[in-house]
């Protein structure tokens, strides 16, 4: 099943992807939350109402504006040097650097949520702005100290995040979350795909493309921790809520480690894809002021 976020004739409510179509939800099942984190906080009842609607008042994709599919997540966190080729790509330029051995996540504010199409800013205050290509997973009930094991049990399903990262902000700060979370950089979507349509995601392709050009190729099945491992990590600290989102991890391929460094400008067009989640495409304007 593929859940969206969408906004038509000024009204944005929630609906279910079938072929090039969306049903209005709250038109075909009008009990169930027009809020993708209300409907997620609504349970197993609220996903098994809307797994039954197979027809009902719906409209073509070319007639709606695609938001993100999670407006308003409570926390939106990411975890960095998680696929082997990438971490050999930053050891070829750092190679004296001591990676960890846990999971090393940070931070994007939730103003950077960005809807699927459309554009993302360039900052204007820096000209390193650059494209990851990640899988993002929208996690479903509430929990805590989740193990690996019974991750799949939290996970409400996945989407296609493009962690776009300004890169001199970012290696500024050991934190990681201010080149992370510029606004418009956080877009997601275009959809949940709920993990009964997917399968298993651990080797599901990734790319990236900019101006036509492949930038990211690669797999998740080069993933350093799991997507479980991430889910035990994360919830041995804090609560998990239904609705929040996390990237996982990017390949290799990022312009900050290309030779020469090679950084978006105004006017490219980047498109980041994920194997059976779809893709996000955005051009890059100058930020106004």
């Amino acid at each position: 099943m593929k859940l969206a976020t969408f906004t038509h004739a000024g009204k944005t409510r929630i609906g279910k992807i079938i072929d090039d179509r969306i049903i209005d939800l709250s038109a075909a099942a009008p009990d169930l939350p027009t809020d993708m984190v209300d409907f997620l906080v609504a349970g197993k009842e609220a996903m098994a109402a809307a797994a039954r609607v197979v027809e009902g008042p719906s409209l073509s994709l070319n007639e709606v504006k695609l938001e993100a599919p999670v407006l308003r997540p409570r926390k939106f966190l990411a975890v960095g040097f998680n696929f082997h080729d990438h971490v050999e790509e930053v050891l070829k330029v750092k190679p004296d650097m001591q990676l960890p051995k846990v999971p090393v996540f940070f931070n994007k504010q939730v103003t950077s949520i960005n809807a699927p199409y459309g554009s993302i800013d360039l900052p204007s205050v820096s000209k390193e702005l650059d494209y990851e290509v990640e899988l993002a997973v929208v996690i479903g009930k509430r929990c805590r100290h989740v193990s690996a094991e019974n991750a799949l049990e939290v996970i409400a399903g996945y989407c296609v995040c493009n962690d776009v990262s300004v890169r001199d902000w970012q290696l500024a700060s050991p934190t990681t979350t201010m080149g992370k979370s510029f606004d418009t950089h956080g877009p997601i979507g275009p959809w949940i795909t709920t993990p009964d349509e997917t399968g298993p995601v651990e080797s599901l392709w990734m790319r990236t493309w900019v101006n036509g050009e492949v930038r990211q190729d690669g797999s998740m099945s080069t993933m350093v921790h799991s997507i479980g491992r991430q889910i035990e990590y994360l919830s041995g600290a804090f609560t998990l809520e239904p609705g929040d989102i996390i990237a996982t991890g990017t390949v290799a391929g990022v312009g900050v480690l290309m030779n020469p460094q090679t950084f978006l400008k105004e006017g490219d067009v980047v498109r980041v894809e994920v194997e059976k989640l779809g893709h996000l495409e955005h051009t890059v304007v100058r930020e106004r002021v």
